[in-house]
């Protein structure tokens, strides 16, 4: 096969390839057996014209058309191939040459994945992370399962930031009953931040039986038109006050909160355990996400393909669908429950998709850079690990990936771990 790659700019070029005589008969052969059954010749049966028949009636040239289609998928992958190209987007093809026993002549519009060039990935120095669970963590958190389990009790004392209020409220704006504004025996924690801005304030030191006027400002940027920055007055009536009872803070709280411990100290000592597993993976992934960062930032990378990161939205898209699916939400009931549309997922996922996309080139650098190769018994525990991750055999997860695509997350994998275990804390 001829093939010429031409360059025309940072990451697009022109290749010009050939189909030879061989592979266009073949091409002919599958574009006649594919139309000839519906072909109409006097003194011949549909399906039964001889092909010299057909190419003296209508021609060697109607059957071109559907022998390019036939034979210029594999021509274009063996031309990319010879040309050691590896394209991010699909081709222009422009047909230079189809002349009767000669090789077809082709031109590829193509844009081929960047350079990159590396910089320092190894040895980074990133901010040192803090691992350390101090008593007081333990104290906050079990604070915090207190107030979890804590019982309203009516209080006859006026009220105060963190008790209930039992109201009814109406709103009014210019004296007229506004739409949305009323409510009977509505629970309102206050401090909650759950009202409008300024209300809960005004109900602190209230007591059971009184009734006032709230007067408001609804923000700027409230949901409904007719009452953005609009003055308003509210008529509430307190039924009740309540305040929170906390749990007496002892053995029998511990056994409540949770049934796998005996006494208040073995509860601390997990809680103690559990706050310092989640800050020291917290810590990891700040490491890891600082430390690609800045050998992405340490690489050259000059005209980002926009195919490249158009490809990495939609993909991000499928992910999180996916994802939404595994949970039951279908794509349909997940725009329904959020108010949104695919093309606000698709703006949202566009926010960092150059990033996504440059680190995913500057890894896959990395990976050619240290020649990391991928064993099969790397991929067999790849495919356990997914298995169990999502619930799924192992037939199943062959069948969705195939040992390309699982070597060359292993690979990634790989990259990762480097930049990250020789990073420096400091």
């Amino acid at each position: 096969m001829t093939v010429n790659w031409e360059k025309k700019g940072t990451n697009d070029g022109v290749l010009t390839f050939e189909i030879s005589e061989e592979k266009i008969k073949e091409g002919l052969d599958t574009a006649f057996n594919k139309v000839k059954s519906t072909i109409s010749v006097p003194g011949f049966r549909k399906g039964k014209v001889p092909r010299t028949i057909f190419n003296k009636q209508y021609g060697e040239e109607a059957l071109y058309e559907d022998a390019l289609n036939a034979v210029l998928p594999e021509a274009y992958d063996a031309a990319v191939v010879e040309a050691g190209l590896d394209p991010v987007s699909q081709p222009k093809i422009d047909v230079k040459s189809m002349e009767k026993g000669e090789p077809w002549v082709i031109e590829a519009e193509v844009t081929v994945k960047p350079e990159v060039e590396l910089g320092e990935y190894k040895g980074l120095t990133v901010e040192k992370q803090d691992r350390e669970v101090t008593d007081e963590d333990v104290e906050k958190n079990i604070e915090e399962k207190r107030a979890a389990q804590a019982e309203l009790v009516l209080k006859e004392d006026a009220a105060v930031n963190g008790d209930t209020v039992v109201i009814d409220y109406e709103g009014f704006k210019d004296g007229v009953v506004f739409e949305g504004g009323k409510g009977e025996n509505h629970s309102l924690e206050l401090g909650s931040n759950s009202f409008i801005p300024g209300f809960e304030e005004k109900l602190v030191g209230v007591k059971a039986g009184d009734e006032l006027d709230v007067d408001l400002t609804f923000p700027e940027d409230y949901h409904a038109e007719d009452l953005k920055g609009a003055a308003v007055t509210f008529k509430v009536k307190v039924h009740e006050v309540k305040a929170k009872e906390l749990p007496k803070l002892d053995d029998e709280f511990a056994k409540d909160v949770d049934e796998e411990v005996e006494t208040l100290a073995e509860l601390k000592e997990k809680i103690k355990t559990e706050l310092t597993e989640a800050k020291t993976t917290a810590a990891d992934e700040a490491i890891e996400e600082a430390a690609i960062r800045q050998a992405v930032d340490n690489a050259k990378i000059e005209d980002l393909p926009w195919a490249m990161v158009h490809d990495e939205v939609h993909r991000q898209m499928d992910v999180f669908l996916n994802d939404m699916k595994r949970q039951g939400v279908e794509p349909e009931m997940y725009y329904q429950i959020t108010g949104t549309t695919e093309k606000d997922l698709h703006k949202q996922m566009e926010s960092d998709a150059d990033l996504r996309t440059r680190t995913n080139l500057v890894l896959e650098a990395i990976v050619e850079a240290e020649k990391f190769e991928t064993s099969e018994e790397e991929v067999n525990a790849e495919i356990n690990n997914l298995g169990e991750q999502y619930g799924m055999d192992e037939k199943a997860v062959r069948a969705a990936l195939t040992p390309e695509m699982l070597k060359h997350d292993i690979s990634m994998k790989k990259a990762i771990d480097l930049i990250t275990e020789t990073a420096k804390e400091k």
